[in-house]
């Protein structure tokens, strides 16, 4: 399985995207869509099941022509460590948010221990939350093979949806010039350094790992090192690796503490 992801600046949009997506034929439990509340707006958008309460689930589920709505109707709100409360629509939708740190009720981790998350995106969980901060929609697609990723791309791409590496880019733009800085006032060359570098920030930003002790995840990013030595033998990765992996963890408590301020 494949993810495919689409990031919206419109809510109606991606909700349109979600419900055209639905219609092709992707099992529900394949399909997610992810959207922040803001204050007062979004009220009617934290019902526990939309099969029961007004809120986004049935509303796609009337444009799907149904009223369970995606996923038997499942729409759930979650506060998500680092962002703040948002609507997780389908059961991948849960999945992903409870990856991210979210807590899920005891129904809905039975539902989801039913389910099959193969393919679940850890590794871009972090991408979507960066949207999600900024108050953009995410679609997540399961798709079974490359031929319907393609198919699933070029619809989100029509409905104006941005793919995941261009938001994965922007992310990274809008911390470059301080991580840049910090890099280079320990003397060392970060336009040489930084694609390690990135690779560290960004593994410490992986949903497995983070929010764990330093000394638990010591011996993961030591194999994620061996692994980029042997793709690039010879190259000295292992020190701006481990310094972007450091930074990546102080950014995510960081993110934590300013929700847990808020």
């Amino acid at each position: 399985m494949e993810a495919v992801t689409g990031v919206f600046t419109s809510k109606s949009n991606a909700e349109r995207a979600a419900a055209l997506l639905a219609s092709t034929g992707i099992p529900e439990k394949q399909l997610a869509l992810l959207t922040p509340q803001s204050l007062g707006h979004d009220k009617e958008l934290a019902p526990t099941d939309a099969t029961e309460q007004p809120g986004i689930g049935k509303a796609i589920g009337a444009v799907l022509g149904g009223s369970a709505g995606l996923t038997g109707g499942l729409a759930l709100s979650f506060i998500l460590p680092g962002v703040g409360p948002i609507t997780a629509l389908g059961l991948l939708g849960s999945a992903i948010a409870t990856a991210a740190g979210a807590t899920a009720g005891a129904a809905v981790g039975e539902k989801l221990e039913e389910s099959t998350t193969e393919g679940l995106p850890e590794d871009e969980i972090f991408v979507y939350e960066d949207a999600l901060r900024k108050g953009r929609t995410v679609i997540v697609a399961m798709a079974p093979d490359e031929s319907a990723a393609s198919r699933i791309r070029e619809l989100l791409k029509v409905e104006g949806a941005e793919s995941v590496d261009a938001a994965r880019e922007q992310w990274w733009i809008g911390l470059r010039s301080a991580e840049q800085e910090h890099y280079s006032s320990l003397g060392k060359n970060f336009s040489q350094d930084e694609k390690f570098y990135r690779l560290g920030f960004e593994s410490a930003l992986h949903a497995r790992t983070r929010c764990r002790e330093y000394d638990q995840v010591l011996s993961e990013m030591s194999a994620d090192i061996e692994d980029l030595e042997k793709q690039y033998p010879g190259v000295s990765l292992a020190e701006p690796f481990s310094r972007g992996y450091e930074r990546g963890r102080d950014y995510y408590q960081a993110l934590c503490d300013e929700a847990k301020a808020a």
